[in-house]
Formats: structure tokens, sequence, C-alpha cells
């Protein structure tokens, strides 16, 4: 069976790298013959760098889709076409937005160095941080904070992207038309039904929607309506579910 685990929220915790515990674990799957995808909302720059090494080579998709990698390297990205980039580039300016950008490895960044999203930001440098003019292909754009933050996403909703609101980090994070976790798990010769799936958020929802049997970690609202299942998120408890797998699939 392939199983399919999204990170921050659901794996890792607090932004920090995977756990001894949870690399046990995981491990116990592979070893069982399972497979194993990770799937996040981070780009694989930022993926790589809280998974173990020996994790590297597996099939990743990051940037919610954007960014598919298998066996060490990336295989495909997809970015804004230019008009989009132009357009989300002038609603930045007009509403004096601060926002993390990434292209295909190169990101640029204005947020507050404080900010959570910073501290998790290429942590082996990786990349380098440029000024947005210099990155050519834009793949993810992420939105810190804004002025009237509520107009700039009725004008975001105007230009062929997809939006997720996280709630809880009160940020906007935004891809091209038909990025989709589900869509990189097609990238990687998924088909609906063969994978369990494991996540925490409202991205996670398109591949909950083809798994055979999906885990919600905690109490994301709309990912519950087409979750098979809910469990707390904590660590141990996600561990223990983890392993009820083992011995059962």
């Amino acid at each position: 069976m392939k199983f399919v685990f999204d990170l921050d929220g659901t794996i890792i915790f607090s932004g920090k790298p995977l756990s001894v515990s949870m690399t046990q674990v995981l491990d116990q799957l592979t070893a069982k013959g399972h497979e194993l995808i990770f799937a996040s909302a981070r780009p694989i720059r930022d993926l790589l760098p809280v998974l173990p090494a020996h994790m590297h080579s597996y099939p990743l998709v990051g940037g919610n889709g954007a960014f598919v990698a298998n066996h060490g390297r990336i295989l495909s990205t997809i970015h804004f076409d230019d008009g989009t980039k132009e357009s989300m580039i002038r609603l930045i300016d007009k509403y004096k937005a601060g926002y993390l950008i990434d292209s295909a490895w190169d990101y640029a960044y204005s947020g507050d160095e404080q900010h959570p999203i910073r501290r998790n930001l290429d942590p082996e440098q990786r990349a380098q941080n440029k000024p947005l003019e210099q990155l050519n292909e834009l793949v993810k754009a992420v939105i810190l904070h804004s002025e009237e933050p509520e107009q700039l996403l009725d004008e975001l909703r105007q230009l062929p992207v997809v939006i997720h609101r996280h709630g809880s980090e009160n940020i906007l994070d935004i891809s091209p038309t038909g990025v989709s976790k589900w869509a990189g798990l097609q990238g990687l010769g998924l088909n609906p039904r063969e994978f369990i799936a494991f996540g925490n958020d409202a991205n996670d929802i398109s591949m909950f929607e083809q798994a055979q049997y999906s885990v919600c970690v905690g109490d994301h609202a709309d990912l519950l309506k087409v979750a098979s299942e809910q469990i707390l998120a904590e660590e141990e408890r996600v561990i223990q579910r983890i392993e009820e797998f083992i011995w059962s699939v």
C-alpha cells in the first residue's frame, strides 16, 4: 500500500524536523513493504531539511503540488503565467503586502524576520533570497500580511490561481491554477483509491477525495467532510495510528 503524508501539523510539529519516534514508525512501514510519499505546502527546498537523509530520495510533492520530485531530483514544476505574475506583483505593491514568493529554487522574502515562516525558510541555506524582480518563473506565493486584506483577497480571486487561506496563521497560500496535491500525486503515477492519506488542512482535501482511506489529524472542518476518520493532533496519537496500519493493511 502507498501512504501519503502531509508534513506540518500532521507528522511534524512546530516546524521541527521529523522526530526520532516518527522516523522509526515510518521506517517500520517501509520495512513491511509499504511505499511512503510526502506531500507538503513546503517547496522541495524547505521540505528536505525536516526529513532524515535516507528519505530524501522518496517521492515528494512540494508547494501543494507545484513541485514533483523523486529519486532525489525535481521532475517538474508549475509556475504562474506571465500575465498572472504581473497582476500579483501589482496587487502586492498596491496593498503593501509582505510575502514569501518561490521560484523553482530561489525565493523572495519581505516579511518580518521573526515570522514563523521565516524561521523555517531555507534553514540549510540551499538557495538565495533575491529581490522579487530578479525571480524569473514564480511557482508559489504566500501573503503574510497586507493593508486591506479582504480587498486583496477579493482581487486575487479574480486571477487564475488557487488560494488556500490558513486562518490559524492568517496567511494566504497561492498557487497556479490546476495545482493541487492530488495533481502532484498524479504526476508521480498514483491512481485513485490506491493510497492512504494523512493530512490536517484545506490543501489536503484534493488528495483525501481520491484516497482509499484518509486520516484527518486535528479538527479542520472542511477536511473532516471528506476524511474517513479523525485523530487528535498529537504526535503520540499519530504514531499509534500508523502502527495500527502496519499490522492491519
